[in-house]
């Protein structure tokens, strides 16, 4: 009888790991992202909307003046930073997803190795894309 709580006592409960404790696997890191950029490309897509409207308004309205100072800020730059490379991991990573329907890359080793070089190939291509447009190869900036 010895081994029946009593009516009135209670046994600590088992604590859950929390984020400080529990390593995320890059697997699921990469999930989060594409959701999350995902929502950054929705968001974005007003950013992309405004510029059409102000470029469509023409250069007396001041419309465009007004998008391509602020764009042009550092804030805006990270923002169109933010924009490009969302749009390059989602890209990426939906490509991963159309393998993933054709059932291939589920091996933990082949995934997690995707996701990796998909954080990577982002980044890559954002840079480069940016420094295109730095360097007046893009047709900017002439």
């Amino acid at each position: 009888m010895a081994d029946i709580p009593q009516a009135g006592s209670r046994r600590p409960r088992p604590l859950s790991p929390h984020m400080t404790i529990y390593r995320w696997p890059i697997t699921m890191a990469a999930s989060i992202t594409h959701r999350a950029t995902g929502i950054a490309l929705a968001v974005g897509t007003l950013y992309v909307a405004w510029w059409l409207v102000a470029a469509s308004s023409g250069p007396e309205s001041g419309a465009f003046e007004l998008f391509r100072s602020i764009s042009s800020s550092l804030l805006g730059q990270l923002v169109l930073f933010g924009f490009v490379w969302s749009l390059a991991y989602h890209l990426f990573n939906g490509f991963r997803h159309i393998a993933w329907d054709l059932g291939f890359g589920f091996e933990t080793r082949t995934a997690n190795i995707l996701s990796f070089l998909i954080y990577g190939l982002s980044i890559l291509v954002t840079v480069l894309a940016f420094a295109l447009v730095y360097a007046g190869k893009a047709g900017y900036f002439r």
